[in-house]
């Protein structure tokens, strides 16, 4: 029996983490599956938009 490579560990992990709509659902978010297939956005567009708001 193979063993699974870092990179198909590490991509398994990301779609997991992303579609994880039970604890999301619990913490108060309304959440779709559509939800887990739409990009994230960048670091630099999230600290930006924090950013905006602080101001």
């Amino acid at each position: 029996m193979s063993h699974p490579s870092l990179q198909i560990k590490k991509a398994y992990f990301a779609k997991v983490r992303r579609s994880n709509f039970a604890s999301l659902r619990l913490a108060g978010f309304q959440v779709t599956p559509a939800d887990a297939e739409r990009p994230l956005p960048s670091r630099e567009a999230v600290l930006n938009k924090l950013r905006s708001r602080e101001a």
